[in-house]
């Protein structure tokens, strides 16, 4: 499977990753290192226990990662979370709601996951 391929299979927008890395080999190199990086679990731990700055500061840093590698369908998911907890702003959702939000982001991340996982082990 191509980098190309990758993206096209988890819905990755791999032209915006290319204009953020310039190259195949730094998209390769970051896109492998996502499952690990510990991103995801934090915003994970954080929705367990709804806590806003844990909350916003996880959706944040994965809403950020997630905009570098392209992956905007995640990108966006996390920035509904940020911004629902942004310090200073009025909260729109209900804890339900937002934990929904979260359900809905775990499916996109562990499909994500275990499309790179595929990449890995055919590269």
């Amino acid at each position: 499977m191509t980098i190309q391929e990758l993206y096209a299979k988890i819905g990755g927008n791999y032209e915006q990753a290319q204009k953020n890395m310039k190259m195949d080999k730094l998209i390769d190199r970051y896109v492998r290192k996502l499952p690990a990086s510990g991103t995801y679990e934090k915003l994970a731990e954080a929705g367990k226990i709804l806590d806003p700055t844990l909350l916003f500061e996880s959706a944040h840093a994965m809403k950020g990662v997630c905009a570098n590698l392209g992956l905007d369908a995640l990108s966006l998911a996390a920035g509904e979370i940020t911004e629902e907890f942004r310090p200073g702003s009025t909260r729109k959702m209900t804890d339900a709601e937002v934990k929904e939000k979260l359900a809905v982001l775990d499916e996109m991340y562990q499909r994500t996951v275990r499309g790179i996982e595929e990449y890995v082990a055919g590269a």
